[in-house]
């Protein structure tokens, strides 16, 4: 068991294992070299996470950070490329890096054209349809610091778009816990009225 906001995959490391999500969710992120960072994915349960690193065997290219507590499985690299060519599984692979490649490009294109609030609501609904946790509310454990870091925006541009679904009743922020995300939808449709 991870817990929240631990450290899963590092990027620049090299790839010497792959993990297999059981539980969870977690955020892949991008770090540049001033430290800024971008969210480019939300992952879930069930999903293969830091493969292409063992694919290519080239560093690890992007950061992967529980979103919330994780069970994963981790294979070492020998095991999972002898796995791979034992089931002819390269084609597959190959498919599945592709469509990530083409999510990861739709999120960059949305966090540099798209408002603060449709960019923050976005990301909070990724982060909603990957968790593992059901119930009236899902707790997002993550600071608005972090949280605007993640979509290229400040801390307090992330306060301003949080107060009115705060004053709705939609979410509830706490210094420590994060927030509690009540309704996606609604944060969703208002984000969509700020484009």
């Amino acid at each position: 068991m991870r817990p929240a906001r631990s450290v899963l995959l590092r990027q620049g490391d090299p790839g010497t294992h792959v993990i297999m999500l059981a539980s969870g969710s977690t955020l892949v992120t991008l770090t540049g070299a001033h430290g800024e960072r971008a969210l480019l994915a939300v992952r879930g349960a069930g999903e293969l996470l830091g493969e292409l690193a063992v694919l290519d065997d080239q560093p690890r290219t992007a950061s992967v950070i529980a979103a919330e507590d994780c069970r994963v499985h981790i294979v070492p690299a020998p095991e999972f490329l002898a796995f791979v060519e034992r089931h002819g599984l390269q084609t597959a692979l190959l498919r599945h890096a592709i469509a990530r490649v083409r999510e990861a490009e739709m999120v960059r294109l949305e966090m540099a054209t798209a408002p603060v609030a449709v960019r923050l609501a976005s990301a909070l609904g990724r982060l909603l349809h990957a968790a593992s946790a059901t119930g009236p509310d899902y707790i997002v454990r993550l600071t608005q610091e972090e949280l605007s870091q993640m979509i290229g925006a400040s801390r307090n541009a992330v306060g301003s778009a949080l107060k009115p679904w705060r004053e709705k009743g939609w979410l509830v922020t706490g210094a420590a816990s994060g927030l509690a995300v009540r309704d996606i939808t609604s944060i969703q449709s208002h984000a969509d009225m700020c484009r």
